[in-house]
């Protein structure tokens, strides 16, 4: 399969499909107050974010599962078809009730975007060059930061704010085309199984979960519904996790988390992804609300942020060749965690300066972690299995952020009830301290592991 699969013209598919989904959360969040002028529905206003948020985290690992089923090629063309239908019809959105039901088909396909390159990668590319091309995909999040607003602003001021939709659509059908054309690979031809009772469960337990969350970030209490809607979320997780260990092709293998690589890169992914979201919406709140700077020079201050990554997620690539993949992710998670000591000298004379001098160690941090994570990943299953690992992983990176918002939120919001907003915010950076060293001594076990279990040949 490797020797027929045209490698170059693969990874530009891959970019573009990346880039349609990176930008996607910038440039509509930019685009929502013309949306809103124009449709109405203002208390609708979260929920086009939340629910296509919501139906990528539950999307993610299904796709990843049937691609191992199914193919790559087959689920990323389905995905594809997927979101670009929600793009489509979000488009020609006539009602906010509308473009919420339509980002819901739109976030549903973005499952299989997100995931299912980083599967491919772990397909077609030896292990020595994963962390490379890990690091030219990672960069298109870098890039699609920097974008989002610039791209979003400029097509709502100019042409029209259905147009960050159906934009979409061109690129969409060229990386469709390419990767379908340029993809070799064999799927052996047999009846599957689909873990149907196993994707119903996920289904239900994450929707719980997440819509509770939702609910709590609003309402900033804890009532007898959303509380209905934890126990509901916990009992379908028990379920889910009782037909995973009983069905001949489960969703999620539990199998999957006896490789430590896996199971610590889960973990640390999940605690990384909260530390990321908090500081991605914290340091612009410091900015306008505790030194009195406009929304400009919160771009600024994160700016650095999306360089350095970009760079982290480069050098990691050559890293591999000398350092262990334990070694590399627990530098780079000693990055992240001298980024969060920076934020705790935040005060309200700290200058943009400082602050870009933060986010741009903090930036190449996550550059090198998450790359290696992701690749360790890959390489830990073979080509049966690497579709569910993937997505397994991106699971919990969505759901450390989704979660992360949620209670960040929640505990600034406490806090605010008997201090100042600089002294809460520096309660939510001891936190992320926290999480970062507790994610540095969890990885700190695969120092003990065998990176010849990984397959690394």
């Amino acid at each position: 399969m490797k020797t027929e699969t045209k490698k170059k013209t693969v990874i530009f598919a891959l970019i573009i499909a990346t880039f349609l989904t990176a930008i996607e959360g910038t440039i509509v969040s930019t685009a929502m107050p013309k949306i809103v002028d124009d449709l109405g529905g203002s208390e609708l206003y979260t929920w086009v974010i939340s629910v296509y948020l919501l139906a990528t985290v539950i999307s993610t690992p299904i796709f990843g599962k049937l691609a191992d089923l199914y193919g790559r090629k087959m689920m990323f063309v389905i995905g594809t078809i997927i979101f670009l239908l929600g793009s489509m019809l979000s488009g020609i959105s006539q009602t906010m009730e509308q473009l919420v039901l339509f980002r819901l088909i739109q976030g549903i396909g973005a499952g299989a975007l997100t995931t299912l390159p980083f599967t491919i990668i772990g397909d077609v590319f030896e292990f020595k060059q994963r962390a490379k091309i890990q690091g030219w995909i990672s960069s298109v999040w870098g890039i699609a930061g920097i974008a989002g607003p610039l791209v979003g602003g400029f097509i709502v001021d100019t042409i029209s704010w259905h147009w960050i939709f159906f934009m979409n659509l061109p690129f969409g059908i060229i990386s469709l085309i390419l990767l379908w054309v340029a993809l070799k690979e064999e799927v052996e031809k047999k009846k599957q199984i689909i873990d149907y009772a196993g994707i119903f469960t996920f289904a239900l337990c994450m929707t719980s979960f997440l819509y509770a969350l939702t609910l709590l970030k609003e309402q900033k209490q804890l009532t007898t519904s959303i509380s209905f809607m934890f126990i509901l979320a916990f009992i379908g997780l028990c379920l889910f996790i009782w037909i995973e260990a009983k069905g001949k092709e489960p969703m999620l293998p539990l199998t999957l988390f006896k490789n430590k690589f896996i199971t610590i890169s889960n973990i640390a992914g999940f605690l990384l992804g909260f530390i990321l979201v908090t500081v991605t919406f914290y340091i612009p709140l410091w900015v306008q609300g505790v030194t009195n700077l406009n929304a400009t020079y919160s771009g600024i201050a994160m700016l650095p942020m999306s360089l350095t990554w970009l760079f982290g997620a480069v050098y990691s690539g050559k890293l591999v060749n000398t350092k262990s993949l334990a070694q590399i992710s627990l530098l780079g998670i000693f990055i992240i965690a001298l980024g969060c000591i920076g934020l705790l000298f935040f005060q309200t004379n700290t200058t943009i300066a400082m602050m870009m001098a933060v986010t741009a160690i903090i930036g190449f941090g996550f550059g090198l972690a998450f790359t290696v994570f992701t690749v360790a990943v890959q390489s830990a299953v073979n080509w049966q299995l690497r579709g569910a690992a993937m997505g397994s992983h991106n699971l919990m990176k969505n759901l450390g952020q989704t979660i992360g918002i949620s209670v960040s939120g929640l505990w600034l919001s406490d806090e605010l009830k008997g201090y100042a907003l600089e002294s809460s915010l520096h309660s939510v950076f001891i936190i992320l301290f926290i999480l970062a060293i507790s994610a540095f001594l969890v990885t700190a076990i695969l120092l003990r592991a065998k990176e010849s279990e990984l397959g690394l040949s």
